[in-house]
């Protein structure tokens, strides 16, 4: 490397080189939060509020971060969640990010606004990827959807269900933020009025295993688990929707109780160091997954952007791994943590 090529040790580093080359409203876009952005510093700060308790002596070297979520096995339990546009942030979009998800070994989430390239998308590494599912009023063109999904060959429906209606985005307002147009079905509204039938109703239409995303609360968990969820994310949106709700690592624990191992417990909401992910793992989540710092990555350096983010995730939580005494992602339970 030379010394006029940026240094990139953690995936912070990627965020102000992906703001130079991104318009101000994309970045702003991508980076913002709803209302005062009060839940998108939350969901940081919540991690700051939470100190690691390390073991010594534990013969834990080295460590070895791979799992298995809902049936896939992950080099590490650190997976891509979905965020929409992604040609905005690099022409080659969810290709590159997929790709990229396939040479780190974990599964890549696709949004829905990916769309006219689900099958592109789907083909574009060895490793299983997941759709994220806005259900649309014109249920004729999920149903479609959820059919093209299953013969693509993803693996697991991402249902997400924190967005009967829009956040207030105020960021994207002043910045004057257009959605991209010449999407398919551009013109088509998300169904508010979704409910705890859809599950089953999804299934039906696409037999594979449901993730409900957007879970705040042990009612919801409990709910969810009634209707037949095969795995919670426990998510506010990236702060995006309703701002004032908690971060998602301080519901993690009422969460992952009421779901009382019956299915897993994934989260993201800030996420950006490898002790996060121990943090959240010691909580009890079954993995995380990040999003903004895979845009950082993505507009900053493509393919390989991304890629080298979810490296440095994952060697981040194998020296947090090893330093707090742990072998296995198994071991990490939640005496490894305490309040700060």
């Amino acid at each position: 490397m030379s010394e006029t090529e940026p240094l990139f040790l953690t995936v912070d580093d990627y965020e102000p080189i992906a703001r130079e080359r991104l318009p101000p409203d994309v970045f702003g876009y991508y980076a913002g939060g709803a209302g005062d952005e009060w839940t998108l510093r939350e969901n940081r700060a919540a991690f700051e509020r939470l100190v690691i308790r390390p073991r010594m002596l534990t013969a834990a070297f080295p460590p070895d971060p791979s799992t298995d979520v809902l049936g896939t096995r992950v080099d590490a339990p650190i997976l891509v969640a979905p965020w929409a546009y992604q040609r905005l942030a690099h022409p080659d979009g969810e290709i590159a990010t997929a790709r990229a998800a396939s040479r780190a070994g974990t599964i890549m989430v696709v949004s829905t606004t990916a769309h006219d390239i689900l099958e592109d998308i789907a083909s574009a590494g060895d490793q299983p990827t997941w759709w994220q599912l806005y259900v649309y009023t014109e249920r004729a063109i999920t149903v479609e959807t959820l059919h093209r999904v299953h013969a693509a060959g993803y693996a697991a429906i991402c249902f997400t269900v924190d967005f009967p209606v829009a956040g207030l985005r105020h960021r994207d307002t002043r910045n004057a933020f257009e959605m991209p147009f010449g999407l398919p079905h551009s013109d088509l509204v998300f169904d508010p009025n979704i409910t705890w039938d859809d599950v089953a109703w999804i299934r039906e239409h696409a037999p594979l295993p449901i993730l409900v995303k957007g879970i705040m609360t042990a009612e919801d968990a409990r709910l969810a688990v009634g209707a037949g969820a095969d795995a919670i994310v426990v998510s506010n949106h990236g702060a995006r929707q309703l701002d004032s709700v908690a971060a998602t690592l301080t519901v993690l624990p009422e969460i992952v109780e009421a779901v009382a191992g019956r299915i897993p417990v994934l989260m993201d909401g800030g996420v950006r160091r490898g002790t996060d992910v121990f943090k959240a793992l010691a909580l009890g989540a079954t993995a995380v997954m990040v999003g903004r710092p895979i845009a950082w990555g993505l507009a900053a350096g493509g393919e390989d952007g991304v890629f080298d983010v979810l490296r440095i995730l994952r060697a981040e939580l194998e020296n947090t791994m090893s330093l707090a005494g742990t072998h296995a992602v198994s071991d990490i339970t939640p005496a490894f943590v305490a309040p700060a």
